[in-house]
């Protein structure tokens, strides 16, 4: 090894450190902070040798603080069940009509199908906005605001297309020809995507679902708008933890270590398939 490739590598060493700093310590400092108490929270300079407490934990579940600092909570559980049920809602639906729309929109033909598939994303560039206020006007009348189904539906800007998107590229990976091949052996359109396509396509599925329910997970900006206390989802939830008395920073990063356990458990526990599907079609 010449010096200079030596250079190089420590070079490039140190450059993938710094950058796992950067991305590692926003997570490293809300364990911290949820594992302090509020004293050791707001000291200067910052603490990093300190007795840990799970006071902050506790206070999600028993929806109050214990010692000197008691007071009411938000209910954390509650919103941590309506993302459940909104995100496992809408990833189900965006599933139900994403499959066949995918499927038709990789090997059916007609008139106007790249501009239909266009159309699809075209709904991941429009700002939130142009959506989140007529829906607020539309659920307002139609008794949808404040419902777990309201946002499992306005949730499908968010994940039908990408759906879509994401299925019709699987399914274009998969040969012409096993498709002929089951069509010659008797299967219809629909028993060629449920016997052939969708078995073959199962890392695409696996991570089309993962990160569609991610997505559904971290959405901010509708629930906000939609929503109401009965249905906040976690990531409006974990904000009631700021007041106009106090801002509760030990349980907010409580929160926030809670509301990111099921995506990374959901990761880890598909892990394969993921890396099957982001690399599905990569070589031939």
């Amino acid at each position: 090894m010449t010096r200079q490739q030596a250079v190089q590598r420590v070079l490039l060493a140190a450059a993938a450190a710094l950058l796992l700093i950067w991305t590692v310590f926003p997570f490293v400092w809300i364990i911290l902070t949820s594992l302090k108490n509020p004293g050791d929270i707001i000291s200067v300079p910052p603490k990093f040798m300190f007795t840990p407490t799970f006071d902050n934990y506790a206070a999600l579940v028993l929806g109050e603080q214990r010692g000197q600092y008691a007071s009411s909570r938000p209910d954390f559980p509650l919103f941590f069940l309506n993302s459940l049920i909104i995100s496992i809602g809408a990833v189900l639906l965006s599933m139900i009509a994403g499959v066949p729309a995918a499927y038709a929109l990789a090997r059916f033909r007609f008139p106007l199908k790249e501009g239909l598939a266009f159309l699809f994303m075209g709904f991941r560039f429009v700002p939130f906005l142009a959506f989140v206020i007529p829906l607020y006007l539309l659920y307002q009348k139609v008794g949808l605001y404040n419902t777990h189904l309201g946002l499992i539906l306005a949730y499908q800007l968010i994940t039908l297309p990408f759906t879509v998107w994401m299925l019709r590229s699987f399914f274009l990976e998969i040969p012409q020809e096993v498709q002929e091949a089951a069509t010659i052996d008797g299967c219809s359109w629909l028993g060629v995507l449920t016997r052939v396509i969708l078995p073959l396509s199962l890392p695409g599925i696996a991570v089309t679902v993962i990160l569609g329910f991610m997505f559904c997970w971290n959405a901010f900006n509708y629930p906000l708008m939609l929503a109401g206390r009965q249905t906040f989802p976690v990531t409006v939830g974990a904000i009631q933890f700021i007041s106009y008395e106090q801002i509760l920073w030990g349980q907010m990063a409580a929160a926030t270590i809670v509301a990111a356990l099921p995506q990374l458990a959901l990761s880890l526990m598909v892990q394969k398939y993921i890396v099957r599907g982001l690399t599905m079609g990569a070589v031939r």
